[in-house]
């Protein structure tokens, strides 16, 4: 199902945020070394060198129009959608956008990799696949997932809800589609207890500690280099580290497959 090869694949980046948090509010608006969360994000994703669109992906909740002017105000393109369907609002930014391929950047993951990006959309080039998740060894915040238009078309006609916040289990445990794992090499990417992603007071806190160790305000600095600087300051990643297991938790509580019945036979359905 992966996208035509008669023309020059269209990738995009989407930026998946929203001001609503009931355990930290507001998280993309809150500052860190003189720029919004958002756009530190923004900044991020636009040093991926293989990407054609940088799309922030967020509610037409009025909530988050502020958000969605500071976007634009950034340089991004902007994609307003369902809140609670993210397939769906994926879905109308590809359209919108007329992509064939987009990698998900969580705009929680402020830290996620441009060399890793630029590494997926070869990846599921060369290998022809619908779907591409992280290498389970990775950390969380270094990279999500890149996704076909094509397969995620068809997840939505095959879903049967519209609760798709933990949605990879559409791609992963239904048997339709061609996926594979992010294929890394360098050590410095894989295991370590460091959580790099902003869902608690005490993520900020490690963001802060991080751009404050760097003596950076633009969020350019190479994932390799702040590993780097987390392994001869292991104090820095003890900030949040022991929010991971409860995090995890909500997650795997959180998922769930829910397939219209005409698909409810699919091979692995259970499988969540």
């Amino acid at each position: 199902m992966a996208g035509a090869k008669n023309k020059k694949p269209k990738f995009g980046l989407f930026i998946t945020a929203r001001t609503g948090s009931s355990r930290l509010p507001n998280k993309m608006l809150l500052p860190i070394a003189g720029k919004l969360v958002i756009e530190h994000d923004i900044d991020r994703a636009c040093l991926a060198k293989k990407i054609d669109q940088v799309v922030i992906c967020t509610s037409d909740q009025p909530e988050d129009a502020d958000l969605a002017n500071i976007a634009r105000s950034a340089g991004a393109n902007v994609y307003r959608g369902s809140l609670k369907d993210k397939l769906a609002r994926w879905l109308g930014a590809a359209d919108k956008f007329s992509l064939d391929y987009f990698v998900t950047f969580d705009g929680d993951d402020l830290f996620c990799d441009p060399e890793l990006i630029d590494l997926a959309v070869d990846q599921m080039l060369e290998e022809s696949l619908d779907f591409l998740k992280t290498d389970p060894r990775m950390r969380y915040g270094e990279f999500t997932h890149c996704i076909a238009v094509s397969a995620l078309r068809k997840v939505c006609e095959i879903k049967d809800t519209d609760d798709t916040e933990m949605m990879w289990v559409y791609f992963t445990d239904t048997g339709l589609f061609k996926t594979g794992v992010l294929k890394v090499e360098d050590p410095i990417f894989f295991n370590g207890k460091v959580r790099m992603t902003l869902d608690y007071r005490e993520d900020y806190e490690f963001f802060k500690r991080v751009f404050s160790e760097l003596g950076v305000t633009t969020n350019n600095v190479p994932l390799r280099t702040i590993l780097e600087l987390i392994k001869a300051k292991p104090e820095i990643a003890e900030i949040n580290w022991f929010r991971q297991e409860e995090f995890l938790d909500n997650q795997k509580n959180k998922t769930k497959l829910i397939l219209k019945k005409e698909y409810s036979k699919t091979p692995k359905i259970d499988s969540v």
